[in-house]
Parts: C-alpha cells; sequence; structure tokens
C-alpha cells in the first residue's frame, strides 16, 4: 500500500477482507463467499455514505449471485453523470477478478475493451492476484472502478464523447 494516497489508503482499510476462497462452482461455499461479499458491499456502502461519498449502487441480478448489475456516477464540474454498472463473476473466481462493464461508454474510450468493459489490466489485476482471496467485489469497485470513472469521465467531458442528460436537447426545442 505504499505510494497510496492516506484517502485511499483509510478507505481500503476500512473494507473486510473475504476469508472463504470459493467460486459459483464451489456450492456451499459459494454461499459462504456471497455472504461475506455482502458485508463487505455494505460496509463499504455505509462508509462512502457516511463520508458523503456514494458513488454506486449495484445487486446481485441472479439468485446465484454470478450475475451483477447497477449504476454508479461521477460528479465532474458539479454535474453527475450516471452509468449502467454491470458484470459477471467469472467461473474461476476469485483468482480472477470481474469484469466491470460500463456498455453506455463502450467505443468511448481507449481504456475499455469490446462491450464496455474497463480496462484494469495494468494497475488493477496485479493488486487483485497478489490479494487473493481476501479482495472481492467491493474491492474491486473501491480499486477499480472508482479511479477508472476518476481518470476517464473528465477526459470524455472534456472532449465531449459524453454529455451531461440536461445537455440534450429535448423534443419540444426545435
Amino acid at each position: 500500500m505504499e505510494g497510496w494516497d492516506p484517502s485511499t489508503k483509510s478507505t481500503l482499510t476500512q473494507i473486510p477482507l473475504l476469508a472463504t476462497k470459493a467460486g459459483p462452482r464451489d456450492g456451499g461455499a459459494w454461499t459462504q463467499r456471497l455472504k461475506e461479499e455482502y458485508k463487505a458491499l455494505i460496509a463499504y456502502t455505509q462508509m462512502n455514505k457516511s463520508n458523503d461519498n456514494d458513488w454506486f449502487r449495484i445487486s446481485a441480478a441472479n439468485p446465484e449471485g454470478t450475475r451483477w448489475t447497477g449504476k454508479c456516477w461521477y460528479v465532474h464540474n458539479l454535474l453527475k453523470y450516471e452509468f449502467d454498472l454491470q458484470f459477471d463473476i467469472p467461473v474461476t473466481y476469485p483468482a480472477t477478478a470481474p469484469e466491470i462493464e460500463l456498455p453506455q461508454l463502450d467505443g468511448k474510450t481507449q481504456k475499455m475493451y469490446r462491450g464496455g468493459k474497463i480496462c484494469l489490466t495494468v494497475h488493477f489485476k496485479p493488486l487483485w492476484a497478489k490479494n487473493c482471496p481476501r479482495f472481492g467485489i467491493a474491492h474491486a469497485l473501491c480499486l477499480g472502478l472508482a479511479p477508472w470513472l476518476a481518470a476517464e469521465v473528465p477526459i470524455l467531458v472534456d472532449s465531449g464523447m459524453i454529455k451531461h442528460k440536461d445537455d440534450a436537447p429535448s423534443s419540444n426545442e426545435s
């Protein structure tokens, strides 16, 4: 954690680490892992809200907990930019990190793969591998998606690649 800013360190140390090394194919152990994932997500969400830094909503989209959907947002120049968020838990999870997708931004930045998957290879994947199985979904959002949004959204806005919802002309303006 050396080289990280104090805020990131503080946030990361408050997200509970996970103990169960299980993936979607591991039956009861996966159920235990999902409970740990939810506890970490709840702790991270509560911490964000208490610090007035609420920036995502996410939940499992299926009973197995292998598909997750939600919303994330980033405030730039006092305007809130909101995006759909989704990912699947890989069968090799937790050894393999989930590939976080923002489908609305597909093709708008070079820091993204086909389908709107954000690029996390250089900085995040080695960190995930080093901390497997202790890292989970909350850690992927904190150390993967949050810095990606902070780096990319201002560039996308300033270049005109994305526009605020209030900037779109309404149908009765002609």
